[in-house]
């Protein structure tokens, strides 16, 4: 586990090693003690920021949903035909994923153990229930095949988009993890949208 040495910390950057320190240890493993030492300060420096590690939790999670809500309020999330949101808003999950690549990780870590981690659940159980809806949508104007079940295709295309958490890493040579973002965000829309859209 890296430690930071600083003389000072904001909320921001101690978030930052919060996170890090909840996807390294779980966050029932995570005590203030092991916060402390991953961030350089003393326990009663963290308390001057935050009541305890569960804000903490509470603040990552929210991030990461609130960038997710963020998608389907933009214009080509809410114009166009359902096959063409949909598109937009897979493509725009894979981007909000890697842009914020720990505090998603977290957030698709969270088992229910906490008030926070059941509410973290069932804003996430929200947004999949929106983009299922999308799909349905889709289906229902006939452009996505009829031999595919709307359920099974969503938790298929969810479990793909989430599964960019365990090997995704920006860093690496040339700044990259092997593979760019918009390849990345390419693939997957090739991928979902070549395997759901009707054969023309």
């Amino acid at each position: 586990m890296t430690t930071a040495k600083r003389d000072t910390y904001t909320p921001e950057t101690l978030l930052s090693v919060a996170v890090q320190v909840f996807i390294e240890r779980g966050y029932d493993g995570t005590s203030m003690e092991h916060l402390s030492k991953a961030a350089g300060i003393s326990k009663s420096s963290i308390y001057h920021h935050v009541t305890g590690k569960e804000e903490l939790l509470r603040r990552a999670v929210s991030r990461a949903l609130d960038e997710l809500f963020g998608i389907l309020d933009e214009e080509h999330a809410r114009v166009g035909t359902a096959a063409e949101r949909l598109e937009y808003v897979v493509r725009r999950m894979v981007e909000v994923l890697m842009a914020e690549l720990p505090y998603v990780t977290l957030l698709l870590r969270v088992r229910g153990n906490t008030g926070t981690e059941r509410w973290a659940l069932e804003r996430r159980r929200e947004f999949d229930h929106r983009v299922a809806a999308l799909l349905k949508a889709a289906a229902a104007e006939g452009d996505v095949r009829e031999d595919v079940e709307v359920r099974l295709a969503t938790r298929l295309v969810f479990g793909m988009i989430n599964s960019i958490v365990e090997w995704y890493r920006p860093e690496g040579p040339g700044g990259r993890g092997g593979a760019g973002e918009r390849e990345v965000v390419d693939a997957v829309a090739r991928l979902v949208f070549g395997g759901l859209r009707k054969a023309s």
